[in-house]
């Protein structure tokens, strides 16, 4: 049984499933206090766009870590990530008329930042950047 766990979280399709569920369920839950169905689509608004920053993430930390050498190969990566997921979300959110645009995005963008900075983090200690 655990092994079979181990392999379906080692699958990408499940990491997307699990961002739209759970940053759209977050998005639902900030947006509440607004009649249905703006709650319902700032949900699905904030499930896609957690989807597609899940898909994409890994691949940006991954490109941009290449471009920086030393110390700013640590900060700088996780840096433009965020504030590349910030400014598309806010735009988004805008543009599809999410109420509580904030707390709409506050938990999906620490999560999304905490881990392009982990990420980050584990594949430049292996360039050595501390150096």
């Amino acid at each position: 049984m655990a092994e079979a766990v181990k392999r379906l979280a080692r699958h990408g399709v499940v990491h997307v499933l699990f961002a739209f569920f759970a940053m759209g369920g977050w998005a639902v839950f900030a947006n509440r206090a607004y009649d249905m169905p703006r709650p319902l689509y700032s949900g699905l608004v904030q499930g896609a766009m957690s989807a597609c920053l899940t898909l994409f993430l890994k691949s940006v930390i991954d490109g941009l870590s290449k471009r920086f050498a030393g110390r700013t190969r640590l900060w700088a990566p996780p840096l433009i990530a965020c504030l590349g997921s910030a400014s598309l979300l806010v735009a988004i959110h805008a543009a599809s008329g999410t109420p509580e645009i904030l707390k709409t995005i506050t938990i999906p963008l620490l999560v999304s930042t905490s881990y392009a900075a982990i990420y980050n983090y584990s594949i430049s200690e292996k360039r050595g950047a501390g150096t």
